[in-house]
């Protein structure tokens, strides 16, 4: 049988749609497009442009396939990761405000209970689940999992325990009800984070996954990550225990601890220097520019960096600043008041003015002399600013009605305050990013 051949052929891809038809109608015939033949690599990527060879020589974060005989984890980082938690209801599952989630996830366990005890006593067994169940958002969301769990007939239990911290997106902190019926995926994370103890020892590295078409970042949380924190997060946690807390486990391989030990001939290294070894790597502007491609293709591989204490050092304080966000120094903002309006600390909408130096955060403050380095540290297509500036507003939800409001009444001015500390950590991740140590990468 003659093996088929493929052949390709692009367009820019900032052209806009009409320019791409207007190219296409000039074409006129698929014989006058200048194609190229391509051949897959070895794994199996047919489009290989940028693709840097040597990443495969480097270590593998994680793998599926990377177990011996007996069950260990070899030749990678870390022997377990995870997608971040996904709840296909996020209205339900995720708000500021622990009343709220309690009360609104309650509405959702009424009826959802409601609908498995008529399924279960339904007199027509044949018919058929989506033509079942009662489409009303206001009372419940529906999801694939949530009818298959109807089908089985699993009654679903609230319990205050069950509200946990959550970062939903970059540094805005959320309650989210964490619970294998009402979340459609919890994947590992109730071996990573079984209860609120571990949120005090435990430190996950979440990153941007394979096929992300936002630039790679990554950001170090120590709680349970929504799975699009960083756009489908991946998520490799320090520490692994079983459900009920108990038998913590070191998630860094003891073969990874073995390379980084012989390599740089310093047995003083330990699982937490090549953690954040690891957080500071990947923050490293040469490493994201040069293996962007591949980062878009696979998990990313570690390189030895020509210093290892440098990083391990620099990752260890981007580590602290990135997960103590809310204890950071205030940054001196000048506020500019309205006089004629009384002292106000709540938010509806905060807007940026078109140069980015002030941020209106109401109609009666703004917030002056942002400096401009503030918008080097981004998490995908945002700054750090600007995910706060999304994500803390009121917001009502239309179909369901449910409103989530940023606003503490027992602390006005927390938003305020975290502008500043945002700040100071985005200026203080752009001295450190900057500040790091040649890699060591060739040079094309």
């Amino acid at each position: 049988m003659k093996k088929a051949q493929i052949y390709y052929a692009r367009m820019d891809e900032f052209w806009r749609k009409e320019e791409k038809l207007d190219n296409l109608e000039k074409l006129g015939h698929i014989g006058n497009v200048e194609w190229q033949e391509i051949k897959p690599d070895k794994n199996y990527n047919w489009l290989t442009e940028g693709l840097e060879d040597e990443f495969e020589t480097f270590v593998e974060l994680g793998s599926k396939e990377t177990k011996s005989a007996k069950g260990d984890v070899t030749d990678c980082l870390f022997k377990i990761y995870s997608r971040g938690v996904a709840t296909c209801r996020d209205v339900w599952a995720y708000n500021f405000k622990f009343d709220k989630i309690s009360s609104s996830i309650q509405i959702i366990i009424n009826n959802y209970n409601d609908q498995v005890i008529k399924w279960t006593h339904r007199k027509d067994r044949s018919v058929k689940v989506d033509e079942f169940v009662s489409y009303d958002d206001t009372q419940i969301s529906w999801s694939r999992d949530l009818k298959l769990d109807l089908q089985r007939e699993k009654l679903a239990e609230f319990s205050e325990a069950k509200i946990r911290t959550s970062l939903y997106r970059p540094f805005t902190r959320s309650f989210l009800f964490f619970d294998r019926t009402l979340n459609e995926e919890v994947y590992v994370f109730p071996s990573i984070f079984p209860n609120p103890e571990t949120e005090a020892e435990n430190l996950v590295i979440c990153l941007s996954s394979v096929g992300n078409t936002k630039p790679f970042h990554c950001l170090i949380v120590r709680y349970i990550p929504d799975l699009h924190l960083t756009g489908d997060s991946q998520c490799f946690p320090f520490y692994t225990y079983d459900e009920d807390g108990t038998n913590r486990k070191e998630n860094i391989t003891d073969w990874a601890l073995e390379q980084y030990r012989t390599h740089y001939q310093d047995t003083t290294i330990t699982k937490w220097d090549i953690f954040h070894y690891t957080y500071s790597l990947l923050h490293h502007p040469d490493y994201r520019e040069r293996y962007a491609a591949n980062l878009k293709r696979e998990l990313p591989r570690i390189p030895f960096a020509p210093e290892f204490h440098p990083f391990a050092t620099a990752g260890k304080r981007l580590a602290e600043i990135h997960i103590n966000y809310e204890q950071q120094p205030e940054y001196r903002l000048k506020h500019i008041e309205n006089k004629d309006l009384p002292i106000d600390w709540r938010v509806e909408k905060m807007r940026l003015s078109k140069d980015k130096s002030q941020l209106k955060y109401n109609d009666f403050l703004t917030l002056a002399d942002i400096p401009p380095e503030v918008f080097e540290y981004r998490l995908g297509n945002r700054s750090a600013l600007d995910w706060i500036i999304d994500q803390y507003q009121v917001s009502t939800d239309n179909r369901s009605g449910i409103t989530n409001d940023p606003n503490r009444l027992d602390d006005e001015e927390y938003i305020v305050r975290l502008i500043k500390q945002v700040i100071t950590v985005s200026l203080e991740t752009v001295k450190i990013v900057k500040g790091l140590p040649d890699l060591g990468l060739p040079k094309d």
